[in-house]
C-alpha cells in the first residue's frame, strides 16, 4: 500500500491508500498534484529504520514545499520557528522535561502545566 496526498497550491487538501499499480483509479482529475508520502516519516526520520520520505507524513492543511521536497504541519503559533532539518515547528522555549503535562502559552511565552480535572 502507498498514501498520497493531493496538493493544491502548495497545501494538501486529501490524504489517500492505495496501491500503486491501481493509483490511477483512485485519483480524480480536479486541479492539484498527487506527491506520495511515507506513513512511517516524521522529522525526516523513518520510524522503522527505513528510508524517510518527505520529512514528514502528510496531513490535510500541511504545506508542500517543492524546493525541500517536504510536507510541513501548520504552524502551532507566532512565536515557533521552522526547524529546517526536521520541517517541524521548534518551540521558542523547550518543553519541560519533568513528566507533567503542559500546554504552550503564546502570550507569556512559556509552558503552563495542565492539572488534571480543570
Amino acid at each position: 500500500m502507498g498514501h498520497f496526498a493531493k496538493v493544491v497550491n502548495g497545501t494538501v487538501t486529501q490524504v489517500i491508500v492505495a496501491e500503486p499499480e491501481f493509483f490511477d483509479t483512485f485519483v480524480d482529475s480536479s486541479p492539484g498534484e498527487w506527491i506520495q508520502t511515507s506513513y512511517n516519516t516524521y522529522g525526516g526520520e523513518h520510524r522503522l529504520g527505513g528510508t524517510p520520505l518527505r520529512k514528514n507524513y502528510a496531513g490535510i492543511g500541511y504545506t508542500y514545499d517543492k524546493t525541500k521536497d517536504a510536507f510541513i504541519p501548520p504552524k502551532p503559533f507566532p512565536s515557533w520557528t521552522i526547524n529546517e532539518d526536521t520541517c517541524l515547528w521548534d518551540c521558542p522555549v523547550a518543553y519541560p522535561t519533568d513528566g507533567k503535562l503542559y500546554n504552550w502559552n503564546e502570550a507569556t511565552q512559556a509552558w503552563d502545566e495542565v492539572t488534571p480535572g480543570q
